[in-house]
């Protein structure tokens, strides 16, 4: 498989694939080499220990699953949680981007100016 091939819709969403592809590269739990064929290209495949990680990851998620089933969270739950987790993200980088922009001065009102001192 290709890392372009992992970015396809539905394989990875993420901004900073690249940087891990190369930090799993470097724990040696992908390999990763040219293609002959288009130098652009770069096959990956896993290493012994990212085959064993995956199968770990893989379990855990089947536990997590059965454990989630025994505990009265149904499907519906886990989606509205999802959507509320999501809504919440929304929120927060709004709320992020606006603390970093400068604040607006005052919009002038149209009614006379009262005296302080009457």
């Amino acid at each position: 498989m290709t890392v372009g091939e992992l970015t396809l819709p539905g394989c990875y969403l993420g901004s900073n694939f690249s940087y891990n592809v190369e930090k799993m590269v470097e724990n040696e739990y992908l390999a990763h080499e040219r293609s002959v064929h288009d130098q652009r290209a770069i096959h990956i495949r896993w290493t012994e220990k990212g085959i064993k990680l995956r199968d770990s990851l893989t379990a855990m998620q089947r536990r997590h699953i059965e454990m989630l089933s025994r505990a009265s969270v149904s499907a519906d739950d886990l989606r509205a949680a999802g959507i509320t987790l999501r809504r919440l993200e929304n929120f927060w980088m709004r709320a992020a981007d606006l603390g970093q922009r400068p604040q607006r001065p005052a919009p002038v009102s149209s009614l006379p100016a009262q005296p302080l001192f009457a």
